[in-house]
């Protein structure tokens, strides 16, 4: 069983994590901005009244939905969402149900999802020089994080874009 107080702990023991001004929060500076990666769970009781703090229950990002599917399956009892976090890479985790161990695998990967990538890449080497971490799976995080940012609509290859100056032919227009 985790606590509030574990999961402060565990926060501010990342590289770069901060609490976020004004809730209970931690987030990481990204491009000028603190980039929230756990927060307290904001249930609304009442329809149309204002979401309440539930502090049994905690928000964690993840690094994409396919990841939040299988935590969801995985285990329900610890793992769970709302239609408010529908299509948004978070899980809502039951602190009275997770484990220390869960509960530090769940916030470092939270944090690798939005924390920049010279602090991923410091961590990890530091970490591995420990042997803390398996540098296998980071290659797989940032493999991962390159694939889903060469998806995302608009993305263009080399080619497509040489197409497209081009006006589909093998020449240039200039």
């Amino acid at each position: 069983m985790a606590t509030q107080s574990d999961v402060r702990r565990l926060a501010l023991s990342l590289p770069g994590a901060a609490p976020v001004p004004g809730r209970f929060a931690f987030g990481v500076q990204r491009k000028g901005k603190l980039k929230a990666f756990v927060w307290i769970w904001m249930e609304r009781v009442t329809p149309k009244k204002p979401r309440v703090p539930n502090y049994g229950v905690i928000a964690a990002r993840v690094p994409d939905l396919a990841e939040k599917d299988r935590l969801l399956t995985a285990d329900p009892v610890k793992f769970f969402t709302e239609p408010h976090y529908e299509g948004f890479p978070a899980v809502l985790v039951r602190l009275g149900a997770v484990s220390l161990s869960d509960l530090e695998r769940l916030l470092k990967a939270a944090w690798r999802s939005q924390a920049p990538v010279d602090l991923t890449r410091g961590a990890a080497a530091s970490a591995a020089v420990s042997g803390a971490v398996d540098p296998l799976s980071r290659s797989r995080i940032a493999t991962r994080r390159t694939a889903v940012r060469s998806a995302r609509p608009g993305a263009r290859g080399a080619a497509a874009r040489a197409r497209k100056r081009t006006g589909g032919k093998g020449e240039s227009l200039a």
